[in-house]
């Protein structure tokens, strides 16, 4: 139980609404009791009719009118309180899974980049999704039942006792070997259910990597290979739910086989005291084997209960065990200054943790406002890696970046990232018309400032082409656009935000020169004031730059201006040669 500590916080926040719920379980079970007692009231009227003590047959039929008048009353206030008390713990329940959700989900953003390199989407969406919603269960029905067993319990045996104590005791005796059962199965439970959200896990990270790659699947025609993979994963996972399955079903025999017993010796046991005179009413008898038959289900519910907070528990514990993982990058700045975008590299040196790779080595350069800079290598020179450190999507593991001369640390980081202007080299668009997607800079835009976006993007003459226009909703991942169409839109996501700083990863690549150049002269029209960085494997896109540098292996090998690079030997102007060769022929 110690993973379901964490659900304490929201108890606390929905006390009042428990309470409540609480009370009207308590009037639920109580008026459900009376009904026995009724019953076993109009068993004694007609015993009594019997052995001639009452000799009016009016008599017994005002009796059973009147009892039975008390039954459908006691029946009908029950049923009233018993869907107010579902009412509000199932209420609760969807509120706590509301959010833990959200807990989830914030949590999720606010880490890091090397979190998701070392877990699967798969795993982390099974995760707030499957494993919230067993910890409903166990918010909602489990403790709905729980409250709902303990007070029939003491309402019922706390009543049986005061009539018949010894045969109460009797009745009640197979109880504690039903609590011993119920323990042992509890811990089988809980460790089959940790596999099977385990395995869970794993059948939702293969088929979400299945669908996403699709097109792969299918262009390599191994249709036939993932599907025999994907039914060896799930004929596993089934073999555990099996597992699971088999120790769960031993459940409810085992209470029916109790409960049966139980029945047995009221009969038994209350049939020789009524016979010696220990009991004198029959209707006690009858009352008894009504109590012993109220507590069927609820000690039925007990294992229910109890393997629902078993995989709760598991469910929980894999749940705690992302939230108690820290952000590497952590916010520890309130105060927003505003950024103009002078950005300078002090030796700054940085090495991938997950792959121990040393992607930079004392890199050290400056940009002003208003400046652009071009950069340019070779694949894995570290390119992408200083536009990484520039939002602080990492930390350097050597050195020290300034912005404005402020220590990147000491600024606020949604301030800084909001002062960026991002397009990433794999250019990710959203599920959504291309409208909102560009909008996705700039929230509250006005189509207007959309299509100037697009327009300076080069990208707004292919999307009027486009049936329903910007109004057009696009696939996962925006695979309903080419290549160069979501470049491009992405492009326009980074302009629409007016951010001091631009930063472009490689971002023209899919796209043709004539393009490229138009949009290159939109960007230095509308990034004169800002901070503009571009990495790219083409020299025709940073050519006009302030400045270029040139990386080798995480080192700075050159840098200058276009006409002075290539009138220097070096890997620049080689390039340069190369790419002005492969485009005249």
């Amino acid at each position: 139980m110690r993973a379901l500590r964490h659900l304490n916080k929201y108890f606390l926040t929905y006390k009042y609404r428990l309470l409540v719920g609480l009370i009207i379980t308590i009037i639920a079970r109580v008026f459900s009791t009376l009904v026995p007692s009724f019953v076993g009231d109009s068993v004694d009227v007609v015993q009594q009719y019997l052995d001639n003590e009452i000799t009016s047959i009016s008599q017994v039929r005002n009796g059973l009118i009147i009892n039975i008048l008390l039954i459908l009353g006691a029946v009908l206030i029950s049923a009233l309180f018993t869907f107010l008390m579902r009412q509000t713990f199932i209420v609760v329940s969807r509120f706590i899974e509301f959010d833990l959700k959200n807990e989830v989900y914030q949590h999720y953003q606010r880490l890091s980049l090397n979190f998701y390199k070392k877990n699967r989407t798969g795993d982390l969406m099974n995760r707030i999704s499957e494993d919230v919603t067993k910890v409903r269960m166990y918010v909602g029905p489990a403790l709905m039942y729980s409250v709902n067993t303990i007070t029939m319990f003491i309402v019922v045996i706390g009543y049986m006792i005061s009539i018949a104590p010894e045969l109460t005791l009797y009745t009640v005796a197979p109880l504690p070997i039903l609590s011993i059962s119920i323990y042992k199965l509890s811990v089988a439970i809980h460790k089959r259910s940790t596999v099977v959200q385990e395995f869970l896990s794993k059948l939702t990270t293969f088929t979400q990597e299945s669908f996403s790659g699709i097109t792969v699947i299918k262009a390599y025609g191994i249709e036939s290979q993932t599907h025999q993979n994907f039914t060896a994963l799930a004929n596993t996972s089934r073999d555990k739910n099996l597992d699971l399955a088999k120790v769960q079903a031993l459940f409810f025999p085992l209470m029916v086989l109790l409960i049966g017993c139980s029945n047995i010796l009221v009969i038994y046991i209350g049939g020789k005291q009524f016979l010696n005179g220990t009991i004198e009413e029959l209707g006690i008898i009858v009352q008894f084997i009504l109590y012993v038959n109220m507590l069927t289900w609820p000690v039925a519910t007990v294992g229910w209960v109890s393997s629902i907070i078993q995989q709760a528990e598991a469910s929980q514990a894999r749940i705690n065990e992302f939230l108690s993982q820290e952000p590497e990058i952590i916010n520890t700045v309130t105060k927003k200054t505003p950024i103009n975008g002078n950005i300078t590299f002090s030796d700054v040196s940085f090495t991938y943790e997950d792959t121990n790779i040393t992607a930079l080595q004392n890199i050290s350069f400056t940009v002003k406002n208003g400046e652009t800079i071009g950069i340019i290598g070779k694949t894995g020179s570290g390119k992408s890696t200083i536009l990484d450190l520039i939002g602080r999507l990492y930390d350097v593991t050597y050195g020290e970046i300034r912005i404005d001369g402020v220590p990147i640390k000491e600024l606020n980081l949604d301030m800084l990232r909001t002062c960026i202007g991002y397009v990433p080299q794999d250019a990710f668009l959203f599920s959504d018309s291309i409208k909102n997607n560009i909008k996705f800079g700039k929230e509250n835009a006005s189509n207007e400032e959309v299509y100037t976006a697009a327009k300076n993007a080069v990208v707004h003459d292919n999307i009027m082409d486009f049936g329903k226009q910007y109004d057009t909703v696009l696939g996962e991942r925006g695979i309903t656009l080419s290549g160069g169409q979501k470049q491009r839109v992405s492009i326009a996501r980074a302009i629409i935000k007016n951010p001091a700083i631009f930063l472009f990863d490689d971002c023209l690549s899919a796209v043709d020169t004539e393009t490229e150049e138009e949009i290159l002269h939109n960007i230095n029209k509308i990034s004169h004031d800002k901070t503009t960085l571009i990495v790219s494997h083409r020299v025709s896109t940073i050519k006009n730059a302030d400045k270029i540098i040139v990386l080798e292996n995480g080192k700075i090998i050159q840098q200058g201006t276009h006409n002075q690079l290539i009138r220097n030997k070096g890997y620049y102007k080689e390039l340069y040669t190369k790419q002005l060769s492969e485009k005249e022929i």
